[in-house]
């Protein structure tokens, strides 16, 4: 699918802009799962004031659509109108501030992890477990093996769709599980995390105790997008899904990983349509099986390919 070219218009609008704008860009390539159809735009801001810039000069009918590192996404087929945001170099500056780090949203998760390990910062062992990046952790309080990004957050920053630019603390972020309630427009452009002091060399072992359960418990080598639905209060869905019946069930180039049912992987060839319809169809069977409504983790953007 290919949608109208829009930056011409919008470079001629915003004459001091500094990031990248591509028009009609593949998104697959920026996803774990490898699927999913074009941005109409595709918009990499240099730093947060050029963020700021962009959305305070940009149309108010055109839609926005913020993506981070593409762990927790499915990109429909047919692509996503309007602008995509993808938070890139300007935003993955790391720095230590006695017991805090200071991360920029693009910064992968493992990589704040480790940053306190070495500066002797424990309590962030957890975001080693994390897929993906600080602006994913941030919106939807990502968490693992024991901790969430609520229980080590200070600060937020954030730019609006109006570009103005907002410092929020973690009463402001009103999480909850998996869920923020800081407004839907708001694309996190850092993050500040809290620790205490600690023995750098056990806060690796935690660390390595972390890694060695993924690799052992979960298809991190796989095109996968980690888990794919979350945890209903007091059970766990994996479980749910292997008593539906669930596990290694396929749906095209689609499946239910044999190790971890509560993953769903590319075999090679899947489509975004492909993935998005087994879950659709692992959720129908969880229902018919348990009662539970099983609610999708992965974040869903864009529209299915309507092509015959």
């Amino acid at each position: 699918m290919s949608f109208p070219d829009l930056v011409p218009a919008l470079k001629k609008a915003m004459p001091s802009l500094r990031g990248r704008l591509l028009a009609n860009q593949p998104l697959a390539e920026l996803t774990w799962f490898r699927v999913g159809g074009p941005a109409q735009v595709l918009f990499m801001p240099e730093d947060e004031g050029d963020l700021s810039y962009f959305l305070a000069n940009l149309p108010d009918e055109i839609e926005v659509t913020a993506i981070g590192l593409g762990s927790n996404l499915i990109v429909r087929d047919g692509g996503v109108p309007g602008v995509v945001i993808r938070l890139g170099r300007g935003f993955n500056e790391i720095a230590v501030e006695d017991t805090r780090v200071r991360a920029g949203a693009a910064v992968p998760d493992v990589k704040v992890a480790r940053a306190a390990q070495e500066a002797g910062i424990a309590g962030l062992e957890f975001m080693r477990g994390i897929p993906g990046g600080v602006g994913g952790a941030l919106r939807m309080n990502g968490g693992a093996y024991g901790g969430e990004t609520k229980d080590a957050l200070i600060e937020a920053r954030a730019v609006d769709r109006q570009g103005r630019i907002h410092v929020l603390n973690n009463g402001d972020m009103h999480y909850t599980y998996r869920h923020c309630g800081a407004p839907d427009d708001y694309i996190f452009t850092q993050g500040l995390f809290a620790g205490e002091h600690g023995d750098p060399a056990a806060i690796a072992a935690a660390m390595d105790k972390i890694t060695e359960s993924r690799e052992a418990t979960q298809p991190i080598k796989s095109r996968t997008g980690g888990s794919t639905f979350k945890n209903p209060p007091g059970q766990k869905a994996w479980q749910l899904v292997d008593a539906a019946g669930c596990r290694g069930l396929r749906q095209g180039g689609a499946q239910v990983s044999e190790m971890h049912c509560n993953f769903l992987i590319n075999l090679g060839d899947a489509t975004a349509a492909d993935i998005e319809t087994l879950g659709e169809t692992v959720r129908r069977r969880v229902k018919k099986k348990s009662g539970v409504d099983l609610e999708w983790e992965i974040k869903r953007i864009g529209v299915p390919d309507t092509a015959p």
